[in-house]
């Protein structure tokens, strides 16, 4: 079974049809790459996919269960986790305490708990910092964990948005653009992390224009156009397809 099945899924916006009829599978352990010009329909089918869209049409199946009606923190609960194309950090907090901010689907400690400090509440919160440790761990920045977000370098905060998605314990984590404005040393290591992610239990599903990349960490690509599907496949055969080079360089004019 599919960890992920998109299935004939359309999405429009008023008379503008953003995607069309697009399907296609993420199986467990994969590393999955969604790749296209802009406006191809790459965020937007991301957006579906976690419930910030609802499709005009088609199915979502998640985990064995279709997806489609809940809301995207319902989403998050069953094992789906993203960063953003552009950073959504707190920019006020630290990065502990945003690594523990996407932990909270996994909390138990209510309102009325967290209001009187209970011995279970802090136990909780203490069980939780320990994990934002970790996580922090995990991607670099451990001894970042004090310092607030909007005072760490670009690259760094990149990491720590992967810290924070990791911390709601996913099975799928939807990456958008992960390595957009990194320097070659830092796409390296952000390449190196992707495989700690997978060989952790958790498979990454990207978007990303940086084609020396996706060829090198995917094991499988899903070429968009115009919000549908043109080619699927491994690295070298997507590479060599001739619609995928028209989409990306455009037609050759006859006689040219």
């Amino acid at each position: 079974m599919p960890l992920l099945s998109v299935e004939n899924v359309t999405l429009t916006f008023g008379g503008l049809t953003a995607i069309r009829d697009l399907s296609f599978q993420v199986h467990a352990g994969e590393i999955v790459g969604l790749i296209g010009p802009n406006g191809a329909g790459k965020t937007s089918i991301f957006n579906c996919i976690t419930g910030f869209y609802q499709p005009a049409s088609g199915q979502i199946v998640f985990d064995g269960r279709s997806v489609l009606g809940l809301r995207p923190h319902r989403r998050t609960e069953l094992g789906m986790a993203r960063t953003f194309q552009n950073l959504r950090l707190f920019p006020n907090l630290t990065a502990a305490e945003n690594v523990m901010a996407g932990a909270h689907c996994r909390t138990r400690a209510g309102l009325f708990t967290s209001m009187l400090r209970t011995p279970a509440q802090r136990l909780e919160e203490r069980q939780v910092r320990e994990m934002a440790l970790h996580w922090l761990e995990f991607v670099g920045l451990k001894d970042q964990a004090n310092r607030f977000s909007k005072n760490l370098p670009y690259g760094a905060q990149r990491r720590l948005e992967i810290a924070r998605a990791m911390a709601s314990q996913p099975k799928l984590l939807l990456l958008d653009e992960p390595a957009a404005g990194l320097n070659p040393a830092e796409k390296e290591s952000l390449m190196e992390l992707i495989y700690k992610i997978r060989e952790g239990g958790v498979t990454p599903l990207l978007i990303e224009h940086d084609m020396s990349l996706v060829m090198r960490i995917c094991s499988r690509l899903v070429v968009l156009d115009h919000g549908e599907k043109i080619a699927e496949g491994d690295p070298e055969s997507v590479r060599n397809n001739p619609r995928v080079i028209e989409a990306y360089l455009g037609k050759e004019e006859e006689g040219a």
